[in-house]
């Protein structure tokens, strides 16, 4: 009888993609990879460190796992295992604990995984870490769109941040294996790709090329596919980037741009890379060369130092930019982060109270984005899940659409037009549907 295997993942898709290059390892060596919540031999929890949230769920996560079979071997592994070790090897029932660096080396760490009479801890130093491990993962029942991960790391020293400290210094794929890691999803019917890492602007800088560079050998690869970046910062989104983007179109028109204030008292206290005007300066210069991109922009709230007139000058900046949607996040303190050492803590209340303010205005700007394209052709990849009757995709600018269900056309792109616009999803009629050699956005 094989073995069984399960795993669950915390955080963002960088983790998922990992947690899916671990299952394949156990694919290969004969293990049934079963749901979480169900009694299996094995499970590997991949875990996340940027929110104290998440650090809880990973301990309750361990007790479900166990509850569920008491004799299973559990191993905890991703930026939690690498930051407090040993806190994850003092839950009861955890037998080994993998850092950054041996993520990926549990068969090379036990012959057998059987369980342990104690809890085993391989963690390297963070600066020792500088391996790099290619991963791809896909959302759970679809065949459309892969998440690839091209870069991990990150140089970058933002004060209320723990990556670094998490997953080591920026390292990228070799462009060799980018390219042919790239081919083989597309050769297995992927049709979006998702370009994902910590600091996906930094792919390449280490070893002779760039992210611009890697976008034009991909985009020239042969096939019905079309690509997009998770998320890149604004210093790093390039002219010739977007350039590209206009003249390509297997390039998805839309880009996800950490902003995290629009005070640049905050900014600085932060110490990020940019200032509001470079910000602003930016957004624009999008809008000019592709007038219909979907902008996301990642906003923290109730970071130390940040007064109610550095919030209110947040919420006018962002009132006038011309963007699509907000991801909201409050600030939750980490332990080792420079921003603990900074005056002005603003109490959880308050927090709260300024995220719900700027979600309310994400509703707003995605609300207006979405009606600015009525009337407009848009091409959507729709995905394969009957939604009460609806098939749903995302159009290049990352616009939610829907069309009464029809099985022909999952995995397909399809040129719609938008007849409805409602807050978070968009009703079209197709004006042609046929499978592509590129994608029109």
């Amino acid at each position: 009888m094989k073995k069984k295997a399960a795993f669950h993942t915390i955080g963002c898709k960088l983790n998922f993609a990992e947690t899916n290059a671990i299952g394949e390892e156990f694919l290969r060596r004969g293990y049934e990879i079963v749901d979480f919540n169900d009694a299996a031999d094995v499970y590997v929890i991949n875990t996340c460190s940027v929110t104290e949230n998440a650090e809880r769920e990973c301990r309750q996560v361990v007790r479900r796992a166990l509850r569920k079979n008491k004799n299973a071997f559990v191993a905890v592994t991703g930026c939690y295992a690498q930051l407090r070790p040993d806190e994850l090897a003092s839950i009861e029932g955890v037998d080994v604990v993998l850092g950054a660096g041996e993520k990926f080396d549990l068969f090379k760490k036990f012959e057998t995984l059987e369980k342990q009479n104690l809890s085993c801890v391989f963690v390297s130093p963070i600066d020792e870490v500088n391996n790099f491990h290619p991963a791809f993962s896909v959302e759970a029942n679809q065949r459309t769109r892969a998440f690839f991960k091209i870069q991990d790391g990150c140089d970058y020293t933002c004060t209320y941040c723990t990556i670094p400290f998490a997953r080591g210094r920026s390292r990228s794929m070799e462009p060799e294996e980018l390219i042919r890691e790239f081919k083989s999803l597309v050769n297995s019917g992927y049709k979006e790709i998702i370009l994902t890492g910590v600091n996906v602007g930094e792919y390449g800088r280490k070893i002779g090329t760039n992210l611009y560079e890697a976008l034009k050998k991909m985009a020239d690869v042969p096939g019905n596919f079309r690509i997009r970046i998770s998320s890149i910062e604004p210093n790093l989104l390039s002219d010739d980037i977007l350039k590209l983007t206009a003249e390509n179109e297997k390039l998805c028109n839309h880009f996800h741009i950490p902003l995290q204030s629009g005070s640049d008292n905050v900014l600085k206290l932060m110490q990020r890379r940019y200032n509001s005007s470079y910000y602003k300066d930016l957004i624009y210069r999008i809008r000019e060369v592709l007038p219909d991109a979907g902008i996301g922009v990642d906003v923290i709230v109730g970071t130390p130092g940040e007064t109610e007139e550095d919030f209110l000058t947040t919420y006018e900046f962002l009132k006038k930019l011309p963007f699509s949607y907000l991801h909201v996040f409050t600030y939750s303190e980490r332990p080792g982060t420079k921003a603990l050492e900074i005056p002005g803590k603003v109490s959880l209340r308050e927090r709260k109270r300024r995220n719900k303010i700027l979600r309310e205005l994400s509703d707003k700007k995605r609300k207006d984005f979405y009606r600015s394209m009525l009337g407009k052709e848009l091409t959507v990849l729709f995905e394969e899940q009957n939604s009460d009757g609806f098939i749903k995709g995302f159009s290049g600018n990352y616009v939610r659409v829907q069309y009464p269900f029809n099985s022909d056309l999952v995995n397909e792109f399809v040129n719609v037009k938008i007849t409805n616009a409602e807050e978070n999803i968009c009703s079209a009629e197709i004006v042609q549907k046929e499978k592509l050699s590129v994608v029109s956005l």
